[in-house]
């Protein structure tokens, strides 16, 4: 009986793992072009259909601004399929340094939310909405209703949504219960560019890989891949072992 009771166990395992191989494979994903990256995100890629969690540290809490650079290089791709929705807390967006980072400005519609819940909607209502590519929404905290909500969003007409955790001024942090209903999670913060002259290189991010649905975290150092033709918006300059570079780059940062 304890084999045979093994052996149906098993044999379970096995067509639950077939139906979430099968259900992956047919789930379009935005590779970054790098195996580093891909090899930690199920299916390859970073999810579309589904909405991602990112975030800074420190000052980049209440600014963002770091991470609104890198989730405009990010969404550079996805402005072909459709308009891309950007929903504020505050009117401080700078459109012209979006378009610095390849998101056309005919593809980019912002809107202006006046608090929390009607940002919260407003992502929603975008998400849910024929011809949209991607939803960029700030906000301070995605509850697991709220994270399950946006995802039924991003189904209905395959619109994926990147929601940038912002603080207000002053505020205090609210605890999120997003880490279970986003499909990634990801902290963004700024690295120096690279070159003799590191001002006058492309923009560089040290970026971490907190949380991945299906796959495994992971932390480089990207680079902006500024050939507007190219379909992959970064490159890999270096992984990140325990916070450091690894050992690709270690004079570079120390001068």
């Amino acid at each position: 009986m304890p084999g045979a009771r093994a052996a149906r166990l098993s044999g379970l395992r096995a067509q639950i793992a077939a139906l979430e191989a099968g259900t992956r494979s047919l789930n379009p994903v935005l590779p970054f072009g790098d195996e580093r990256v891909d090899g930690c995100l199920a299916g390859g890629g970073l999810a579309l259909s589904r909405w991602h969690e990112l975030g800074g540290e420190g000052a980049e809490i209440e600014t963002a601004a770091c991470v609104a650079g890198f989730v405009a290089a990010l969404a550079r791709p996805l402005a072909a399929r459709g308009e891309i929705v950007w929903v504020l807390r505050r009117d401080d967006l700078f459109a012209p340094g979006l378009a610095g980072m390849g998101l056309p400005p005919d593809r980019l519609i912002q809107v202006c939310a006046r608090d929390e819940a009607q940002a919260l909607g407003a992502v929603e209502d975008a998400l849910g909405t024929a011809g949209v590519a991607a939803v960029v929404g700030e906000v301070e905290a995605v509850s697991l209703v709220a994270g399950r909500r946006l995802q039924l969003a991003c189904e209905r007409h395959g619109a994926t949504g990147l929601v940038i955790r912002r603080r207000p001024f002053g505020g205090k942090a609210k605890g999120s219960a997003s880490g279970s209903a986003s499909a990634t999670r990801w902290t963004v913060g700024p690295a120096p560019s690279g070159g003799d002259q590191p001002w006058l290189g492309p923009p560089r991010w040290r970026v971490g890989l907190e949380r991945s649905r299906g796959g495994r975290t992971g932390a480089w150092i990207m680079e902006l891949n500024e050939a507007s033709d190219e379909p992959h918006p970064f490159r890999v300059v270096a992984d990140l072992a325990g916070g450091d570079l690894a050992a690709e780059e270690p004079a570079r940062l120390t001068a």
